[in-house]
């Protein structure tokens, strides 16, 4: 129905599997989205890093990739490109701009030095639904009702609930009082720019890093 509509279709995988099956089915563009992202696979044994994935990635499948997991610098841009992706998504780091419709003090605790790439943890896993969140007392209460074994979401629910999280999106901006996702890009956050300023220095850092890679290529005539 989507294709009759002429509708683009972009699957995001977290498994080759998944990116295979996606391509099979039909798809336009995979989106192939690392370990370090707010994904985090599914189930254990797909704690697969973006490195090892988009490089499979790109040299297997027929359609397009673009890159997600962790994303947020014009250095990660340009590793991208040159692996063979079209591009990058970008999740937590859009987070913190300034025009994100969520409280300022979440940016300002995402932008703080001390809040880096080893701020975040795995929940869920246990459900098949592997999810990276933020690093703080519920998640932390999440995993240790995991660790107790055949666990049922609904043990998990009035801490993992989406209502808890919209409250503090958009009412409390209290970032140790609800589940939320978030990918290890918070170590390369140190500020809250706008979207335009961000994707300026991006391109621009993008540009920079693929020139400099290129300056490495020998002439083997010479």
């Amino acid at each position: 129905m989507w294709k009759a509509a002429g509708v683009k279709v972009l699957h995001k995988s977290a498994t080759m599997r998944h990116a295979l099956k996606a391509q099979e089915a039909g798809v336009d563009i995979i989106e192939i989205v690392g370990y370090e992202g707010s994904i985090a696979g599914g189930q254990p044994g797909d704690e697969v890093g973006a490195w090892v994935l988009l490089a499979k990635a790109t040299s297997t499948l027929r359609v397009p990739v673009v890159a997600a997991g962790a994303s947020g610098t014009g250095r990660q841009l340009a590793a991208a490109l040159a692996m063979g992706a079209q591009g990058v998504t970008m999740a937590t780091r859009f987070l913190c701009t300034v025009e994100a419709p969520i409280d300022m003090k979440i940016k300002e605790c995402m932008a703080r030095p001390e809040v880096d790439e080893r701020q975040t943890t795995i929940v869920l896993g246990t459900l098949s639904n592997a999810t990276r969140v933020f690093k703080n007392g519920v998640a932390e209460e999440i995993r240790q009702i995991e660790r107790q074994g055949d666990v049922d979401f609904s043990q998990v629910m009035p801490l993992a609930s989406g209502g808890r999280t919209k409250k503090m999106w958009q009412e409390t901006g209290d970032t140790q009082d609800a589940m939320w996702s978030c990918s290890q890009s918070l170590g390369v956050i140190s500020d809250i720019p706008t979207c335009k300023e961000l994707l300026r220095r991006m391109v621009a850092e993008a540009e920079e890093r693929l020139n400099h890679g290129a300056k490495c290529i020998i002439n083997s005539k010479l």
